[in-house]
Formats: structure tokens, sequence, C-alpha cells
């Protein structure tokens, strides 16, 4: 797929199709640019142009008043994400979710994100030969994580952990929470099944980012060991926004319960979006920001 000119399919899933006041049609009484199509299953299919569809993404994916620099790196961000990942063997390219990238149709799209796309017309972040493989989120809270501590596989030579010192403005830069014992046990029932009940949890050994690798789940008959990934996403994303934990023990206040104490929101994999809002602001350009978070990598016009 070449960014100048790529067709996009994004799968809308099932709904009522309709024309559009203009171009383009109406999908659930939402306006999208391109065409519908219906797969055999009735899914609705939108093929539209990368750039369009990224008229839409960037304004859901960074908010639209941050400095123009931030909106760019997160353009080329986004176009890299899609061209890096589509295959035309399948029936559509990506969901329109953070399961890959929001997508919401003309209603999202605002100035300055159409701005930030027609200023990176078709320009990507490459490695080598491929486009790289790119990754983001909302703050890392002073680390990045590498791409082989939170997902594994093989070590990506430009997804390996930086430090952040731009994000401090974030919301969740620092964070405080408490977790149940109870809640915890009943999201991993069955696995704390042959060592129940459960007594107390323990945050394992950090990674080079500070983020815990593992969770150590201690039943009156045993512990069960738990991925720091699996973890977060059972006890929910926003009750324990990032691994990056600087306090893990049991309250003082209630001790059925885990005071945490920690930073960053997302997995914190390559472009951290408060950094790059932080070193725009700083007076970087798309490209120092890109090169910041994707060590390695080189930013081409495709």
């Amino acid at each position: 797929m070449n960014a100048s000119t790529a067709q996009l399919r994004v799968l809308l899933g099932r709904g009522t199709v309709g024309p559009g006041p203009g171009d383009g049609f109406t999908f659930n009484g939402r306006r999208y640019r391109g065409v519908a199509a219906q797969l055999p299953d009735d899914s609705v299919v939108n093929t539209v142009s990368l750039e369009e569809y990224l008229y839409s993404v960037v304004p859901r994916e960074m908010t639209p008043s941050w400095p123009a620099a931030a909106l760019a790196a997160q353009a080329i961000c986004a176009r890299t994400y899609v061209l890096q990942r589509s295959n035309p063997q399948h029936a559509y390219d990506v969901v329109p979710s953070e399961l890959d990238q929001v997508y919401e149709g003309i209603a999202s799209e605002t100035p300055a994100g159409r701005a930030a796309v027609d200023a990176t017309s078709a320009t990507v972040l490459r490695y080598r030969d491929s486009f790289a493989r790119v990754a983001y989120s909302s703050c890392c809270g002073g680390h990045t994580e590498s791409s082989i501590d939170a997902w594994g596989g093989v070590p990506i030579a430009y997804l390996n952990g930086v430090i952040c010192t731009t994000c401090t403005d974030a919301p969740y830069y620092r964070w405080n929470r408490q977790i149940d014992l109870a809640s915890v046990a009943q999201a991993f029932a069955v696995e704390l099944q042959p060592v129940a009940p459960l007594q107390a949890i323990r945050s394992g050994t950090p990674d080079a980012s500070g983020r815990s690798r593992d969770f150590v789940l201690h039943g009156a008959h045993g512990d069960v060991l738990i991925r720091g990934g699996t973890f977060r996403l059972r006890v929910g994303p926003r009750v324990l926004p990032s691994l990056l934990i600087t306090k893990f023990e049991p309250s003082t206040e209630a001790p059925e319960r885990i005071a945490i104490e920690g930073g960053g929101l997302g997995h914190g994999v390559g472009l951290c979006q408060w950094g790059a809002r932080g070193r725009a602001l700083e007076g970087a350009s798309f490209s120092d920001i890109l090169r910041f978070y994707f060590p390695g990598t080189e930013i081409e016009h495709d």
C-alpha cells in the first residue's frame, strides 16, 4: 500500500447505511467520507482514502488544540500504523476503535487535524526498507516502554524505551489508586482456584523502564504468577492506568486493600503523546519529536 494513493477499508460493523448530504454516506446516522459496502455477514466496510481517514483519526487520538508539531507527529504515526499493518488478503484493514485507531467519520474532523494531515501528506516513518512498527500512548510517566517488555516477541531497535522529561503536565503523570483483594480474587477466580483464598498481592520485578513485569497472587495454598499486562487488563486499565508502579503495598487505612502509586497512562511504547506536546511547546519540530521517540527511523515521503 502506497501512502499517496492508498484506499483504506474500515470495518464499521452492522448498521444502517444511507445517502450522505453530499459526497459520502451515513452509517447509523453518522456521516462518513468514501463509500460503503457490505460483507457476506452484513457488516459494513467503509472504503476511504488514507488521508481522509486520518482527518477523522488525528483529532480523536490527540487533542486538536495542541501544538501543530505534535499533531503532525501524530498524523505521521497514525499513517504509518495503517500502512505497516494493512493486508490486501483480509476483508478489511482496521477497526474504528482503540483496538486500532479511533475513527468516527466527518463529525470528529477539525481544522487543526486536517491541517496536520495535509502538512504531512504521504509522510511516513521507515526503518530500513519497511514501514516502522508504530505505537503510541497517552503518557509514559517519564520513561517509554520497550516493545519486547510490553508484548514479547523479537526486540525492535527503535522501540527500546527512552527517558522522557516533557510529559509532566499530563493529568496521569503521577497517580494514586487502591484496589480491593476481593475484586482481584474475582478477576482471577480461575487461576486462584487451586490456591484460594487470596491473601496478598505483590508487584514483581520491574523492567528497565520501571514497569512491573508481573504480579504474584499469594493464596493460602500457594502462589500464582500473573503477567503485568494481563493483571492490568483484568483489574481495569483505568483502575491501574499503567504498569509504571512506584508503590504497591497494603493500605494503612484498610488492610484488605492495596495502595498503589505510579505514573503514566497506557502501555507506554513508542510516542508519548503528552511528551510530544511538551517537546512541541519547547520548539521541537515533528521530525525532532519522531526521531526522539523512534530513534534510528527515517522520515520519508512515500
